[in-house]
């Protein structure tokens, strides 16, 4: 954690102190973690998700699994000729969760979203592409307002998107890359009607593994030099998207296994510090997969172990090599979320077989915890196990107060709930990492400014003063900032995922001699940061802000970088 300097200020009346908890049914207690059912049946499988800046979580599948187990309201039928199942069907494949009130209510989707991306604009909104059939070129949006349903355009893409990935870029527009049989990216929304619509990627040609592919959905970083990570199969380039150009190619993965759809490990980039410093370092992580060949493996009724290997690498660095790590298990279709202190989860998934309809056995139902600042071999820990398989079509993401919420698997063609090895899944949970533990309370802290429910809108560069509470003896050297751009979450990869430490800003003058007041042996402390300055090192949109003490996270605030 960074360094920071902390000074009491004098305490508020707490009738003044604004804070905000969102309460829940307690979940069992257990060391490692804990597991929570939020939801018996939310009627859609969980394909898809994203949180988004009103505490509200889209989820969606795809409208040809056939009839699912929520009904659209108000009579509402979707009638399309295009699909292959049910042409007329009057339930619903989308639901907007609340998360506060653990309810959800169904979403109308017309066009097919199956193995689709997205992202969030700067202004919060949605934008999803792509998917399936009549959906492929389609461009949805979702503004989370209330009541708020999917809006969408047709051909708003100049090329099908299936299984692509998609990252916000500092300019506010998103970039597309990829997807079956596109080896080529373009841009949403477009500068102007002049430009140009698609641009050839050959580096996807070249991973492209012949009848199993391993490229989709391929790892796609934004770095701090503005250029983009991009990692399919077991490979990695350094793309100017600007001048369409590889500035850097990568060394291979050291056990050159795929790590990418079918084969479906996952990645993150790990959290960046030192934002105002000249050189900026950027590290990216890959975990699990499937070896070369697991999928055509399945189709002959073989289930191979998944990998137990996790990938390191500096992409920062001049001469970049891979540093390798063993997990506690093999894992294949696990989700990789950073969380508020800067610890990597990795959940869901299974140990035999790659993703694909039926292609895996043996889920894992325990979490892996992962410190990346520990010492090389002692980095993982072991979570506390799920009772609910998470197999193909799972998803994961982190909310405002910590929590991870969990939800999908359905490896079949449509839903199934019986007579099979893995029925359709339709329960929604959530797991609380240790940190939210009770017996960590009062190391907690609580902010108190910027007000939880302003959502405050922040400036590149500006200094902003974080107060907030702790009850315990305050650690002024184990408390940092952070900011955390929540994800789209689909097929093992959360796209636009980035955290940011940010800096300490050092006191000018000598802290006031004043003395402290202090009232119910509270004390409110404050510490000065600085914003990211630059949009490549945090593209503009909304974000999680939380203080983070002894390694415990506040509940996170929503920001708005502008």
């Amino acid at each position: 954690m960074t360094t920071l300097s902390l000074f009491p200020l004098l305490l508020l009346p707490l009738i003044f102190i604004i804070t905000t908890t969102v309460t829940f049914p307690s979940p069992a207690q257990a060391g490692g973690g804990q597991w929570q059912l939020l939801q018996e049946n939310i009627g859609v499988v969980g394909m898809h998700m994203q949180l988004l800046h009103n505490d509200r979580v889209v989820i969606f599948d795809r409208t040809d699994f056939g009839l699912s187990n929520l009904s659209l309201s108000n009579g509402r039928c979707r009638n399309n000729p295009q699909e292959q199942v049910v042409k007329t069907d009057c339930t619903a494949h989308s639901l907007e969760y609340d998360v506060v009130s653990n309810t959800f209510r169904p979403l109308f989707i017309q066009t097919n979203v199956w193995c689709s991306s997205g992202s969030v604009s700067p202004n919060g909104t949605l934008i999803q592409t792509g998917g399936f059939n009549d959906g492929d070129r389609t461009v949805r949006t979702f503004n989370p307002c209330p009541n708020c349903d999917w809006q969408e355009f047709n051909a708003g893409l100049a090329a099908r998107r299936w299984y692509a990935t998609n990252h916000m870029l500092p300019d506010g527009r998103q970039i597309i890359i990829g997807g079956r049989r596109q080896f080529n990216y373009e841009f949403y929304p477009k500068k102007d009607a002049t430009a140009k619509n698609i641009y050839s990627l050959p580096f996807l040609v070249q991973t492209n593994d012949a009848g199993a592919e391993n490229n989709l959905y391929p790892f796609v970083f934004l770095n701090v030099d503005g250029n983009l990570f991009i990692f399919a199969n077991n490979r990695a380039i350094l793309f100017d998207y600007n001048n369409n150009n590889v500035v850097k190619t990568y060394p291979s993965i050291p056990d050159g296994e795929p790590r990418n759809y079918p084969s479906t490990g996952s990645a993150v980039l790990l959290p960046l510090r030192n934002l105002q410093k000249p050189s900026v370092e950027a590290e990216v992580m890959i975990c699990g997969g499937a070896p070369k060949g697991s999928f055509q493996k399945t189709l002959q009724g073989s289930f191979v172990g998944a990998l137990n290997t996790c990938a390191r690498m500096k992409i920062t660095d001049p001469n970049p090599n891979w540093v390798m790590e063993t997990m506690p298990g093999g894992r294949v279709m696990s989700d990789m979320l950073l969380l508020p202190n800067g610890d990597v989860l990795l959940i869901n998934g299974a140990t035999l077989g790659s993703a694909g309809w039926e292609s895996g056995r043996n889920p894992i139902l325990n979490p892996f915890l992962y410190k990346p600042n520990g010492v090389n071999g002692s980095r993982f820990q072991l979570q506390n196990p799920s009772r609910i398989p998470r197999m193909y079509h799972s998803t994961a993401v982190l909310l405002r107060d910590g929590r991870v919420l969990v939800a999908g698997s359905n490896p079949h063609v449509d839903y199934k709930f019986g007579n099979v090895l893995f029925p359709t899944e339709l329960r929604l949970e959530a797991f609380s990492p240790s940190y939210l533990e009770a017996g960590s309370d009062d190391l907690r802290p609580t902010l108190v400014f910027p007000a939880p429910q302003s959502q405050t809108k922040l400036k590149y560069g500006q200094k902003l003063k974080v107060r907030f509470q702790v009850t315990a003896k305050l650690v002024k050297n184990l408390v940092s900032v952070t900011m955390l751009a929540p994800s789209f979450n689909t097929h093992s990869f959360s796209m636009n995922q980035r955290l940011l430490v940010l800096d300490e800003v050092k006191p000018t003058n000598k802290v006031s001699s004043k003395k402290i007041v202090v009232e119910k042996s509270a004390l409110v402390y404050q510490v000065e940061v600085t914003i990211p300055s630059s949009p490549i090192h945090a593209p503009p949109g909304y974000y999680l802000l939380f203080v983070v003490h002894q390694e415990i996270p506040s509940q996170g605030i929503w920001v708005q970088l502008l």
